[in-house]
This record gives structure tokens, C-alpha cells and sequence, in this order.
């Protein structure tokens, strides 16, 4: 009886997690970071202001907790797009297509990118963008190295960050539409690939 009132207590608490971060990425992306109130997350969730602080703690802590979700549902994304690609290159342009088109479509994004309520979110892909930087290079880096087993974990973790520093800046100065700016990317990275790539197998011969 004790598990199954945890488990239902765990479940419950999610939920509400979730509930109150809905609430913050909706205000965010209408009102942008200044204008969010803890108050009026608890008033779209339906609780009380001290439950939103009880989760949370404060108004930055519910700010990460948005971007880190949002960063994971990119990151799903790019999951899905390595695990049917054919070799690593396709991979790469595949999901970074994906990350560039889902970017300029996520209403969150979009705000952070084109809206000028939305403005004082774009620290939180630049500036204080070392989370999603480093969830996304992580990530990446796994792959590459999946594709490339030759390749040194440092090697991969570079190639990674270089290629989602570029995703960002296609995102942040968007000038190309998102196949265009990934097949920009990867004529940039794939003589790298290749250099680091044969290194390896050289050193490891």
C-alpha cells in the first residue's frame, strides 16, 4: 500500500510539474522573461503562488526548468533523426534541419527570436546558453561517435559544439531556410569529420 501511495504521489507531483512549466512557457512566450510573474503562473495552473515556489523555489529555477524541457524535446528529436540515418553526415543535416525548422516554429523560440516582448529570452540561447549548449553537444557527441567509433571522445565533443554553435547562430540570424543552412553546415564540418576521423585510425595503428 506504501508504493502504490508513493508511486501515485510521484505521479502526482509530476503532473503538477508539468502543469505549472505549461504555464510558464506560455506566459513566457507571450509576455518574455521580465514580465513573468509567479503569481500568474499559479493563477493559469490553478494553485496557489507558495506551490509554484514550493516546486521551484524561484522565478529562475522555473525559467530552467522551461528551457531544459524545451531543450529535451529537441533533443528527442535529434535522437529520432540519427537513429534512421544512414551514415553520420545524413544524420548530421537531418537533424539539424529539424533543429532549425522546429526552432523557428517553436512558439517559445520564436518569441526568444522574433517578437520584441520576447527579446529578454534570447540570453537563454546565447549568453546563458551554456545548458542547452552542452545538453546538445552531449547528445551529438554520442552519435558521432556511434557512426565513427575511430573518433576520440574529445574529438567528437568538439566536432559536436562546433556544429551546434553554428545551429544556434542559424537560428539567432536566420538567413537561409533551415535545408539550406544545414547543408551550409555540413560542407563546413565534413572536411573535419574526415581530418579527426583518419588521425585516429593513423594513431591507432
Amino acid at each position: 500500500m506504501t508504493e502504490i501511495t508513493g508511486s501515485f504521489t510521484a505521479r502526482t507531483r509530476t503532473s503538477l510539474r508539468e502543469t505549472l512549466i505549461d504555464a510558464a512557457a506560455d506566459i513566457l512566450a507571450a509576455r518574455g522573461y521580465a514580465a513573468l510573474r509567479m503569481a500568474d503562473v499559479a493563477a493559469a495552473a490553478g494553485v496557489s503562488r507558495q506551490t509554484v515556489y514550493n516546486e521551484f523555489g524561484n522565478k529562475n529555477a522555473l525559467v530552467q526548468a522551461v528551457v531544459l524541457r524545451t531543450t529535451g524535446e529537441f533533443l528527442d528529436g535529434i535522437h529520432q533523426r540519427f537513429a534512421t540515418a544512414p551514415d553520420l553526415l545524413t544524420g548530421i543535416r537531418d537533424s539539424l534541419t529539424y533543429t532549425i525548422e522546429h526552432g523557428r516554429e517553436n512558439r517559445l523560440v520564436a518569441s526568444a527570436l522574433g517578437t520584441p516582448q520576447g527579446e529578454d529570452l534570447l540570453p537563454l540561447l546565447t549568453t546563458r546558453g551554456e545548458p542547452v549548449l552542452s545538453a546538445a553537444t552531449e547528445t551529438a557527441a554520442v552519435h558521432y561517435r556511434e557512426f565513427l567509433p575511430t573518433l576520440s571522445a574529445r574529438s567528437a565533443t568538439l566536432l559536436a559544439e562546433t556544429v551546434v554553435r553554428l545551429a544556434l547562430s542559424h537560428l539567432v540570424l536566420p538567413t537561409h531556410s533551415a535545408a539550406e543552412a544545414a547543408d551550409l553546415i555540413c560542407a563546413a564540418i565534413a572536411p573535419a569529420i574526415t581530418h579527426y576521423a583518419s588521425t585516429m585510425e593513423c594513431e591507432q595503428r
